[in-house]
């Protein structure tokens, strides 16, 4: 049974219309308000990608927020990975561009 407050990480690529529409900074201040920690980039192939961990029901939450996106972005489809929890992030962050690793 897995309880929706154990540690877990989300890894998920956001495609459609996520890049230059405020999309990293809305996931940003989305996590920080669910206190969630990891970080968040756009991708070359114009996705976005973003790796966060913290309890899964604020994860489940925080992936409802990329499936929505503020306004102007188009969502087309979020591809959802799930994980235990590293615990290798202290905040979140919004990354400059594609990064390897994590």
């Amino acid at each position: 049974m897995i309880l929706d407050t154990a540690p877990a990480r989300l890894d998920a690529i956001v495609r459609g219309r996520v890049q230059g529409v405020g999309f990293r900074l809305f996931v940003a201040q989305r996590a920080i308000s669910l206190g969630v920690r990891g970080w968040v980039a756009n991708e070359p192939d114009g996705s976005v990608r973003c790796v966060a961990e913290g309890a899964r029901a604020e994860l489940v939450a925080l992936l409802a927020a990329l499936e929505l996106g503020p306004a102007g972005a188009r969502i087309g489809r979020v591809s959802a990975t799930w994980s235990a929890a590293v615990g290798s992030f202290d905040r979140f962050e919004i990354r400059s561009g594609w990064t390897p690793g994590d």
